[in-house]
């Protein structure tokens, strides 16, 4: 199956639906039946890399990476970069030019630990377990 992002006139993603696999890399004529802009997603690229549906595991055929990220509502087709990107969850986050995915200020604790991001903290702040 084939995915494509239909885009405002801001290149903001506002629906996500599923093609058929022939439709692969045919952007242009669903452009033209329809009068509404698409770009084509890949459902199982995430930050630059196709992950195999069965295995989760990156593929090894990446030329299936599509885009830099699957897209969702919300999500803004960035042309210069043809990547689509999530919306910024906080503004002193700063956006990976390699994943086309926002990134902390400082890495998240690996201590095995759940923590959320606390902006006014500008930190990683532990959840408590219940």
């Amino acid at each position: 199956m084939s995915h494509f992002a239909k885009l405002d006139e801001n290149n903001v993603v506002t629906f996500v639906t599923v093609g058929r696999q022939e439709d692969d890399g045919r952007e242009e004529e669903l452009i033209t039946r329809t009068g509404d802009i698409y770009r084509q997603t890949s459902y199982n690229t995430r930050g630059g890399v196709h992950y195999d549906p069965e295995t989760g595991e990156p593929s090894e055929d990446q030329s299936k990476a599509l885009r830099k990220n699957y897209a969702g509502i919300g999500f803004t087709y960035d042309a210069d970069r043809d990547a689509f990107i999530p919306p910024k969850p906080y503004d002193s986050w700063v956006l990976d030019e390699d994943t086309c995915l926002w990134v902390a200020p400082i890495p998240m604790p690996e201590d095995g630990e759940a923590y959320t991001w606390d902006e006014d903290a500008g930190d990683w702040v532990a959840v408590p377990n219940d």
